[in-house]
């Protein structure tokens, strides 16, 4: 098959035009190789030379229509991904351009048999949780407020309760901020659009995936990689909250892997799939992974600091894809070694944390708290 990777040169991109090559498809590459994944305008040296390349923007339409031309399928992972609060540029992207491949299929008919876009775990936003008194409910977002005040626990909408975390289904769509809404948003685009007009179509909403080739100069590429950038620089790592925060974390090998059954196997048509761990591991807990492998005695540190409209636990319920055959082989520890090993044979490892964090701060993402721990 002749497959389109939008987005093919980044992490999970990349990764998953090795399991295509692999599995005998015919892959072409359309990125735009932009800050902060990538230096300006150059390929990655990790790419496998058996792809063709093509720099050009998924909201282009001529870049966009001339990277369909002879393809038999898309892999859309091209992204916009950050903290920062330029809202409409999610949009633009992530939406308006999956809109836009959509447009180009059907006004010019091309003969395009499926199309796998990229979701994200994001979308449910806090999740599904179970209440003492009134059961399984999808909280709504902390308050800034609540998040000042160090009262980290996600509570009732009901009766205030602390609720316990549970793993989410894909059913649950409560979405945040603006990553999230334009990813709720992309989801719909592909998976209605692609029903009306016979395109199959499927949805896959990573987990945090973790990994070799994830970049350190992006801020918003996982508590793995600002934990590793710190811990090399002989830092201990900078915990946000108390790092009770869960998480399922999901190696970038089973992502990829994943991601190329969406693309052959017709029992996913029409439907968002969570791709993830199917774990629970605290933030704090793989923070202390992370110093023991690079070889750090202590802990991490944890000064009470918050990034607003992150959520408090993240857990996806994976067994629509576990049925499927699909199941995570990485454990944490591994993705741990896997991804130090990597870093430090990186030259270009710079400790970009720092300048992560002044940025967020100065655009009211990363706050202080006010009072001790509760």
């Amino acid at each position: 098959m002749r497959v389109l990777v939008t987005g093919g040169a980044g992490f999970i991109g990349s990764h998953t035009v090795d399991a295509l090559l692999f599995q005998g498809h015919s892959v072409r590459i359309l990125d735009l190789l932009t800050p902060p994944v990538h230096l300006p305008g150059q390929w990655p040296g990790y790419l496998d030379r058996r792809a063709e390349r093509r720099l050009g923007d998924v909201t282009d339409r001529s870049a966009l229509r001339s990277a369909l031309d002879g393809v038999d399928a898309v892999l859309h992972l091209a992204a916009y991904q950050d903290h920062l609060t330029d809202f409409s540029r999610f949009f633009h992207v992530n939406a308006v351009g999956t809109a836009l491949l959509y447009e180009l299929i059907v006004s010019e008919r091309l003969p395009i048999r499926r199309v796998v876009v990229a979701s994200s775990q994001a979308v449910a936003g806090e999740g599904l949780h179970q209440c003492a008194a009134h059961g399984e409910v999808v909280p709504e977002q902390r308050s800034d407020g609540q998040l000042r005040m160090r009262a980290w626990a996600v509570r009732c909408p009901f009766c205030t309760r602390p609720l316990t975390p549970l793993m989410t289904p894909e059913t649950v769509a409560s979405p945040h901020n603006s990553y999230a809404m334009a990813k709720r948003d992309q989801e719909e685009i592909a998976l209605k659009l692609g029903r009306r007009y016979g395109i199959p179509s499927v949805a896959l909403r990573y987990s945090i995936v973790q990994g070799p080739r994830q970049s350190f100069r992006n801020a918003y590429s996982g508590a793995l990689r600002i934990f590793a950038v710190e811990a090399l620089s002989g830092r201990a790592p900078v915990v946000y909250e108390d790092g009770q925060q869960l998480r399922d974390f999901v190696s970038v090998y089973d992502v990829a892997t994943a991601t190329a059954l969406a693309l052959d196997d017709s029992r996913t048509d029409g439907l968002a799939l969570n791709v993830g761990g199917d774990r629970q591991v605290s933030v704090a807990h793989l923070a202390q992974l992370v110093m023991q492998t690079v070889g750090m005695s202590g802990e991490p540190a944890i000064p009470g600091l918050y990034r607003f409209g992150d959520t408090r636990h993240a857990l996806s319920d994976v067994s629509r894809l576990r049925s499927l055959g699909w199941s995570p082989t990485r454990d944490q520890e591994t993705m741990v070694q896997e991804y130090v090993a990597w870093a430090r044979d990186q030259p270009d490892l710079a400790d970009t944390a720092t300048a992560a964090e002044a940025t967020m701060r100065k655009l009211g993402v990363l706050c202080s708290t006010e009072t001790p721990d509760m």
